[in-house]
């Protein structure tokens, strides 16, 4: 199929662009790497009256390190992400959480503000955002405003951005010294959009849990932040019984839904599956 007629602005400007964000309200979508928009335009699943591409725009792109916290443009590709020493280092669950975006060709063009401003459930950057406790920037013409990850995705393809909004940075918090990670997915192909996904972000001192933040995606219309299992580790230390713990705790932290790529009881056992392999991978 082909994308339906649509008008197609280049602004060069934070100006310019919340000047047509304005003008066509509902109307418009912003197009960053397009490597979601694109497709969605092909099937005919959107039907905008214009694009606003906001690829000529300067200072949306990169990363930085300042008091404590990772700042990346919204426009950062992927590939710069995957490769960035400050990332590696700073936020090393969304370096893991990289090669499993897509493809390299994908990562090339597409950009960490696309993906979470398309909000896709299964995607894997909103659930690292929600287990980092980032904070995204969106700006207008009007303000520039700080949401957490945890009130920006609202639902199935929704944020918190506004019509007259862009969403320009994201802020990580550092990984700590006792900071640990984990991430595992299954999907059907590498590359594929996951069927279940877990992103972890813990301490481990002398090998006891604190402050975990266990998100699961692919599970329902959001990235879910599973507290039950994570109050479930709180306190103790990393050993079969206490992962076994926090696997079941995922019964009462997760209602995921049924489809032609798995049966919710499929889901909740990968999820539960992938919960333990991720917490025994975890070192102190």
């Amino acid at each position: 199929m082909k994308a339906p007629a649509f008008k197609y602005a280049r602004p060069s400007s934070l100006a310019e662009t919340f000047v047509l964000l304005e003008h066509h309200g509902d109307d418009a979508r912003i197009l960053a790497g397009g490597q979601s928009l694109m497709p969605s335009l092909n099937m005919r699943l959107s039907a905008p009256h214009v694009l606003v591409d906001i690829n000529r725009i300067e200072g949306l792109s990169g990363v930085t390190l300042a008091d404590g916290v990772l700042r990346i443009g919204a426009m950062t590709r992927h590939v710069a992400l995957e490769h960035c020493p400050l990332v590696a280092q700073h936020a090393p669950l969304i370096a893991s959480a990289m090669p499993h975006v897509a493809h390299a060709a994908i990562r090339n063009r597409g950009t960490i503000g696309g993906s979470l401003a398309f909000a896709d459930p299964a995607a894997e950057l909103p659930a690292c955002m929600l287990a980092l406790e980032a904070r995204l920037i969106l700006a207008s013409a009007k303000e520039r405003r700080a949401v957490d990850a945890v009130d920006f995705f609202q639902g199935l393809f929704e944020t918190a951005l506004a019509n007259e909004e862009i969403l320009v940075e994201i802020e990580v918090p550092v990984a700590e010294t006792d900071t640990r990670h984990g991430f595992l997915e299954l999907a059907r192909r590498h590359g594929d959009y996951a069927i279940v996904g877990v992103a972890i972000n813990t301490k481990l001192r002398q090998g006891v849990f604190s402050d975990t933040r266990l998100v699961c995606f692919g599970v329902g219309n959001v990235p879910v932040l599973a507290q039950n299992a994570g109050a479930a580790l709180e306190g103790r230390a990393n050993n079969p019984e206490v992962r076994d713990d926090a696997a079941s705790a995922l019964e009462r932290d997760l209602n995921p839904p049924s489809d032609l790529n798995a049966s919710a009881e499929m889901r909740l056992h990968l999820a539960k599956v992938l919960t333990r392999r991720a917490l025994e991978g975890l070192r102190s």
